[in-house]
């Protein structure tokens, strides 16, 4: 089972250097793109490349959040729990996310496979955007393998 949880830590912590890598990006375009334009010379597109990356950014950032429970959590009512309540409140709360991210990563390939056919781009560069639905749908999967991650700890009676 050790096995399992370090997996799906490599790879909450891959898809967060995904996201620090597009979050610098976004800051070195932005910069880069404020001091053009001052010049003159915009970059053209930039507004559509932020807005991919940031859909990088947020949706490869949610698993290692997730995984170090860095995310905000107000438990102030269920520490009020007793244990076993407690354990049944996270088990159930991690069941219900783990149906919910499963069902949105589901859409999201469903969506990426439908834009991919469609060939639909963006309006001024022509990226094509199934690239980036996919990696957001991979990303929500991986959510998914975190939340069973949580409910394999809580079994294993490790879960902080």
């Amino acid at each position: 089972m050790n096995l399992l949880l370090d997996f799906i830590l490599r790879l909450s912590r891959f898809a967060q250097t995904i996201a620090g890598i597009a979050l610098t990006g976004i800051l070195g375009l932005t910069v880069t793109d404020v001091l053009l334009r001052s010049l003159g010379r915009p970059i053209v597109g930039s507004y559509e490349i932020v807005a991919l990356m940031g859909a990088l950014v947020v949706g490869c950032s949610l698993p290692f959040t997730s995984w170090v429970r860095g995310h905000i959590y107000v438990d102030f009512l269920v520490q009020k729990l007793s244990e076993p309540l407690r354990q049944g409140f996270h088990f159930a709360t991690r069941g219900l996310g783990m149906l919910l991210f499963f069902l949105i990563a589901w859409n999201l390939f469903k969506m990426g496979a439908d834009l991919q056919n469609s060939g639909e781009v963006s309006p001024t560069l022509q990226i094509p955007f199934y690239p980036i639905v996919y990696a957001v749908g991979i990303s929500c999967f991986l959510e998914f393998l975190v939340l069973l991650g949580d409910i394999v700890k809580l079994v294993r009676g490790k879960y902080e």
